[in-house]
């Protein structure tokens, strides 16, 4: 019974030392040494970048400091609670980490605990004369079910492939939560803005009416044509569809809004802030081109896809090459439950195997082709990503710079046509100028109030481009103190 003992705690101890064995080569990996493409020059900068302006990073900036408008961070806020896409991001994430642990745990062996009893009756004819027609077995085992040894690498680097899967999942989330933010600022702006061009259509259509009931009796006292009253007419009704261009304009934002926030959208909101008073800072620094990488999140998610096909091409080197697998057991057997843990009762199997490609070598070849062309194929997504970031904030910052310079004229411009209009409306009024003067002076000057209003909606949309494409959106909240609100009116 001690030398049963023994041979079994030999076989055992071989078998785990062999398993250790296994492990610590598993530690092998034939994938290429990972090198991060070099898409920037030493003297690479941006445009129009504030460069003296001393203030934290869009990255640092959490959203309810950098937007300073109660109404907007209680819409931002319910967006990121319900918003359908960012759940799907979301589950998106814990998907993939589920496999990721599942292809990891192929690196370790998996134990089983298995028990079983079997009853049976054998015939008369078929048993011995002192046999019992009915027999009964016991049995009891600890196993290893085929695991396969990592001697090349092939295990890891499949795991590795999956663990950069899962962090270029997390990376696409958080890209989803960036743009849910600016997205949802954009249509509160498209909403607060379609209100302020209704006002404006509001004020023309009543003056145009007013203007409408003069030349209906200059008409009729034989002042004027009737060419003069069909174009008052016509203006009058102009205005008014304008007028109902900006209510669906509205409505159609607010349709938006509410998707946004997964359809709850709240009866009672907090008081809005002046489209003036919008943001913490009135710009941002944009930095090195370089530091993109550390800050946008779909440029490391395009790096962690990079990384994952790396990782597959270790796993389809070491495809040609054999692979081992261990299956062993050990435990106990009896005929009688009382039996089945005494020692000369102990039962153990050890049973390796091994594999070894010899006639798919095409195929295998041409799974190795594959993965190195999907490598290229994801340097070149990572590339592209470099690049349409950089002219994503390229175009941002100088949209920033010319758009305020474009609302400083605009607005002059604009409080000249709004008081030539005044000054030609009391000309008109005394009888000093014709009504074609007055209508020209009238379009003129809605047309300069409404441009007025589109520039300044494309300026604050220019700040929460800036703010997304710095990497800004994923905090809520900054590290340190909430920054003082400016003015951020152009």
């Amino acid at each position: 019974m001690t030398n049963g003992r023994k041979t079994i705690g030999a076989k055992l101890s071989g078998l785990t030392i062999t398993i250790a064995a296994a492990m610590v080569l598993s530690a092998c990996s034939m994938a290429p040494k990972y090198q991060q493409p070099e898409v920037f020059s030493e003297d690479a900068q941006f445009r129009y970048n504030n460069t003296n302006h001393a203030q934290i990073r869009a990255y640092d900036l959490g959203w309810q400091a950098y937007f300073t408008d109660p109404q907007l961070k209680q819409l931002i806020g319910l967006a990121l609670e319900n918003n359908k896409d960012l759940r799907l991001a979301a589950l998106n994430v814990e998907s993939v980490e589920k496999q990721f642990r599942i292809q990891n745990a192929e690196r370790f062996p998996g134990l089983n605990v298995n028990g079983s009893k079997s009853r049976s009756r054998s015939a008369a004819d078929l048993r011995g004369q002192n046999s019992d027609a009915i027999s009964q077995q016991y049995s009891v085992g600890l196993g290893v079910a085929s695991f396969e040894l990592d001697l090349w690498g092939k295990i890891k680097s499949l795991s590795d492939s999956a663990l950069n899967q899962y962090f270029s999942s997390r990376e696409a989330r958080d890209a989803a939560q960036i743009s849910l933010v600016a997205t949802v600022a954009k249509a509160y702006y498209a909403e607060r803005f379609a209100n302020e061009a209704m006002k404006v259509s509001q004020g023309v259509m009543e003056s145009r009416e007013k203007s409408l009931r003069l030349a209906s009796l200059r008409y009729q006292h034989g002042v004027s044509s009737k060419i003069d009253l069909r174009q008052a007419e016509t203006l009058v009704e102009s205005a008014k569809a304008d007028y109902q261009a900006q209510l669906r304009a509205r409505e159609q934002a607010r349709n938006a809004l509410v998707t946004l926030v997964g359809g709850n959208y709240p009866s009672q909101l907090a008081t809005a802030s002046s489209l003036t008073q919008q943001f913490a800072y009135d710009s941002l620094p944009a930095g090195l081109p370089s530091e993109m990488l550390l800050y946008r999140p779909d440029i490391r998610q395009a790096e962690y896809q990079l990384k994952s096909a790396n990782a597959d091409i270790g796993a389809a080197r070491a495809a040609f090459f054999p692979s081992i697998s261990l299956t062993g057991n050990i435990g106990s057997g009896s005929t009688s439950l009382d039996g089945l843990f005494t020692g000369p009762n102990r039962t153990w199997s050890f049973m390796p195997q091994i594999n070894w490609p010899i006639f798919n070598w095409g195929a295998t070849k041409a799974g190795l082709d594959l993965v190195k062309v999907r490598k290229e194929i994801s340097i070149v997504n990572y590339e592209k990503a470099v690049q349409d970031a950089f002219q994503d904030v390229s175009d941002v910052l100088a949209a920033n710079t010319t758009l305020k310079a474009q609302y400083a004229s605009q607005s002059k411009s604009t409080t000249a046509e709004v008081d030539r209009n005044r000054l030609m409306q009391m000309r008109y009024n005394q009888g000093i100028t014709d009504s074609l003067a007055l209508l020209d002076s009238q379009r003129q000057s809605y047309a300069a109030q409404m441009s007025l209003l589109a520039v300044q909606q494309q300026w604050l949309n220019s700040h929460v481009d800036l703010y997304r494409t710095l990497g800004g959106g994923l905090k809520a909240y900054s590290d340190g103190q909430v920054p003082t609100i400016q003015n951020t009116q152009p």
